[in-house]
């Protein structure tokens, strides 16, 4: 079992599951987890990137678990959560750059973390969902546009007035965790489930779940556990910022991220093509991270490193070993 620190990051305190040697005397990895998460999906990682040699951290993003949960939707920006990082980054390996890792919304923050940071993260890897440089206009902007001007049903515009979202997912939160999981997994039958109407609620024509070997039972127990002690605003309110985080990268335009890059995507994962934008996105991120190294696995859904494990960890470490 890993270690757990309450961390002062400068404004917050994370709460970050560690592994392996004493901070400080070995190259830190910092893990960064997407929506509805925690440190906890990083359970399969932690400790063989521990035991290859690295002091291994997985936290819980603020606003999740054990970490604080500041009030406001403008204190859940990317530059707000990268800040974070930097900070931890400063506490636990001040004399060292870092190596990053994210996975869903962890994948934008821990590319964008570096890619304003340079010279405090010295490598980046993102699961799920590709760079694709800064943004061109907010992300508001764009699936308004293609979904909810037509009337088509939009997960992030259902997410952002709040209330509404927090209100379906508290009212049960392990039901909502694990239809969600087993929805955009690569164990779900095929069938357009998000094809429906705007005015749709999140859960509504979703597939049943049905058991899964990599979700146990034990997994969504901790996961109900969490969000029913912390809740789902603040991990809604990241959704909320999409203005703010076109403002903040709005001056990196053009520029490209120098570090090296790992990229590991699925399949059956609607974030891995940008929900259809995209047909190679190693390709496309090519153009905005000239050192990216790519895989896309076949037949995994969104949950990549949970899904699928022992692939994870085994482009992972070879990865790291040649960093």
């Amino acid at each position: 079992m890993p270690q757990f620190l309450m961390i002062d990051v400068g404004g917050v305190r994370l709460r970050c599951a560690i592994e392996g040697p004493t901070a400080g005397d070995a190259p830190l990895v910092i893990m960064v987890h997407g929506f509805p998460e925690s440190w906890y999906s990083w359970r399969h990682q932690l400790g063989p990137v521990a035991k290859a040699g690295f002091t291994a951290c997985a936290i819980d993003v603020r606003g999740y678990g054990g970490s604080d949960k500041p009030p406001n939707v403008e204190d859940y920006t990317l530059e707000a959560i990268a800040g974070d990082l930097i900070g931890l980054a400063d506490f636990l390996s001040p004399d060292q750059p870092v190596v990053l890792i994210g996975h869903d919304w962890g994948a934008p923050i821990v590319w964008n973390t570096a890619f304003t940071n340079p010279g405090r993260v010295r490598a980046v890897a993102g699961l799920s969902v590709p760079f694709s440089g800064a943004p061109q206009r907010p992300f508001t902007e764009v699936f308004r546009e293609h979904f909810t001007s037509q009337g088509r049903f939009f997960y992030q515009e259902y997410f952002q007035q709040p209330g509404v979202a927090e209100a379906e997912a508290e009212a049960d939160p392990r039901r909502f965790v694990e239809t969600m999981m087993y929805s955009i997994s690569g164990d779900v039958p095929p069938g357009d489930y998000w094809n429906k109407p705007a005015g749709a609620t999140f859960l509504q024509d979703l597939p049943q779940p049905q058991p899964v070997p990599w979700l146990t039972k034990a997994d969504l127990d901790y996961y109900e556990g969490e969000f029913k002690a912390s809740g789902f605003r603040g991990p809604l309110n990241r959704y909320r910022n999409h203005e703010r985080d076109y403002e903040w990268l709005k001056p990196m335009q053009g520029k490209q991220l120098e570090q090296p890059c790992l990229f590991i995507g699925g399949t059956r994962d609607p974030a891995t093509t940008l929900f259809g934008a995209v047909a190679d996105p190693v390709a496309m991120m090519r153009m905005f991270a000239p050192k990216v190294e790519g895989h896309v696995l076949a037949g995994v859904g969104h949950w990549t490193q949970q899904e699928r494990p022992n692939e994870v960890n085994t482009l992972l470490l070879d990865w790291l070993e040649r960093l």
